[in-house]
């Protein structure tokens, strides 16, 4: 087995499969030939490894593409990383429309046998992988009302038919101006449409911004059946007022059966985080090769974290369906770059402690390996944020990269699940199951509270087509409800909503 593993024949770098030291030799493979190489520097699990002389200013290639400028010259043999590698990254940039053939397929791919699970036909045409009750709360400031409530709620009402009552924090509602407000209202009124809630309970406070009234007409079409309303201080027991609240939606939502669902019908979110050398290498192409699957039988991919696409972006960019969804893709993407120039931030300031200390340099580098959820499927829709999908195929969403904000929005959108690559672990998870898929065995192993699916794996022998073919199977498990994630089994739900604006 090679030490150290080429992704593209024509990189400048090699990626270490474990610890390498000074002075040892290295093997990898290029067009099916094997080469060594003399190790000079100690390189840790994850990193880089210059494989030929690389001239200082030389841009530096992995995946095939640059990751950053060297910094001074880099013989063969040496550790790349901070000391000798920085970003080529600018401003705002225009972009050409310059299209490459990708899938397009609004249905199940030729060949391919349809998939299914069981599922909850909702009366809008959306669908569940949960029937569970939603408390959303207009405003922070009655969090704990809300929490009580839940806690009360799910000890009496689960299992009556009824997976869960569930409720989800979040400071805001109240003391924001213009669009910081709609951001937090157009997120909250997307979870309320979403298809693993039978029903909603919407709780305020009644002296917010955020009124319950303006709030109930954001919901639009909403069925009148599946959303009760509370205002805490027009009642005199929030409480109990609730608990009978909850008792009809309870009473409604308990009439859901499970039924045959085919794939076409289901959402995925995609979202990397604690991100190591090994993301790029096996979870991320792993999470592509499912949206892969779920466009290809007609369903939706969802994916958000725009910074984590500069360096990258062309690659979706080229894959739009068309010219004029190419231009909302660059939009996207200029948008959130100018976001961070109107905070005085530089744009390529992005990879965190816990990256660069897993091996991964610059944010081009994060960029190409997160770019590998997506798959190969045509784009096919771009959203603004808390929208809600309605175009089948892979969606961009507008979101920052923040582990918990990116989940909330992805959920916002429509996923009725999100794969959560990590080569460092997090415990959190988000309104809707959060998948947790390693990139090392090493945490797999570790964290077994916290990991659901290993794609460590493909070092040890294992196939990407036994391992695809596995999480497959593990996704119709989950979403016919024979399986729950960690985050499920620990009861660690949350939401995080994107602020931009002042607070009052």
């Amino acid at each position: 087995m090679n030490e150290t593993i080429i992704l593209h024949p024509g990189d400048s770098v090699a990626v270490a499969l474990h610890p390498m030291a000074a002075g040892s030799s290295a093997e990898y493979m290029v067009n099916g030939k094997n080469h060594a190489l003399e190790v000079l520097d100690e390189t840790p699990k994850g990193h880089k490894i210059a494989i030929r002389f690389i001239a200082s200013g030389e841009p530096v290639m992995k995946f095939g593409y640059p990751i950053g400028v060297a910094t001074c010259d880099i013989p063969a043999g040496t550790w790349v990383h901070s000391h000798n590698l920085k970003t080529g990254l600018g401003e705002v940039l225009e972009y050409e429309y310059q299209p490459v053939e990708v899938q397009q397929v609004p249905a199940p791919t030729q060949g391919v046998e349809s998939l299914y699970f069981e599922g909850y036909q909702r009366e809008n045409g959306e669908v569940g992988i949960r029937n569970e009750i939603w408390i959303l709360n207009t405003v922070g400031c009655i969090n704990k009302s809300c929490e009580l409530l839940a806690k009360l709620a799910h000890e009496q009402f689960s299992g009556s038919g009824i997976d869960g009552v569930y409720h989800f924090a979040h400071p805001y509602g109240c003391s924001q101006l213009g669009d910081d407000l709609v951001f937090t209202q157009k997120l909250l009124a997307s979870l309320a449409h979403h298809g693993n809630a039978a029903g909603i309970l919407v709780v305020g406070l009644g002296c917010e911004n955020n009124q319950i009234e303006s709030f109930r007409e954001l919901l639009g079409d909403l069925d009148p059946e599946r959303v009760r309303y509370l205002k805490s201080q027009d009642v005199e027991n929030e409480i109990d007022e609730g608990m009978e609240l909850i008792a009809e939606l309870a009473a409604y939502g308990s009439r859901y059966q499970r039924e045959k669902i085919p794939f076409s019908k289901l959402k995925i979110g995609l979202k990397c985080g604690g991100s190591d050398g090994l993301s790029g290498i096996t979870a991320n192409p792993l999470a592509g090769r499912i949206a892969d699957t779920i466009t290809g039988q007609g369903g939706t991919a969802l994916m958000t974290e725009v910074p984590e696409m500069f360096g990258a972006e062309t690659i979706f960019m080229n894959r739009a369906v068309n010219e004029t969804l190419f231009h909302q893709v660059c939009d996207l993407v200029n948008d959130f770059k100018q976001y961070f120039v109107n905070h005085g931030q530089p744009i390529y300031e992005n990879p965190s402690p816990g990256n660069k200390d897993g091996g991964i340099t610059t944010l081009e580098e994060k960029s190409l390996g997160c770019t590998q959820k997506g798959g190969q499927a045509a784009v096919t829709g771009v959203l603004q944020y808390g929208q809600r999908s309605t175009v089948q195929g892979l969606n961009l969403i507008q979101g920052p990269g923040n582990d918990l904000v990116s989940v909330t929005a992805l959920a916002a959108s429509g996923a009725h699940l999100v794969l959560f690559t990590t080569g460092r672990g997090t415990p959190f998870g988000g309104p809707v199951p959060t998948v947790k898929i390693s990139t090392n065995s090493e945490l797999a192993r570790r964290k077994k509270h916290w990991i659901d699916f290993n794609a460590g794996a493909l070092l040890e022998g294992n196939s990407m087509d036994d391992l695809h073919q596995e999480l497959v199977n593990y996704i119709i498990d989950l979403s016919s409800g024979t399986r729950k994630t960690a985050n499920e089994r620990n009861g660690f739900r949350e939401i995080a909503i994107f602020k931009d604006g002042v607070t009052l």
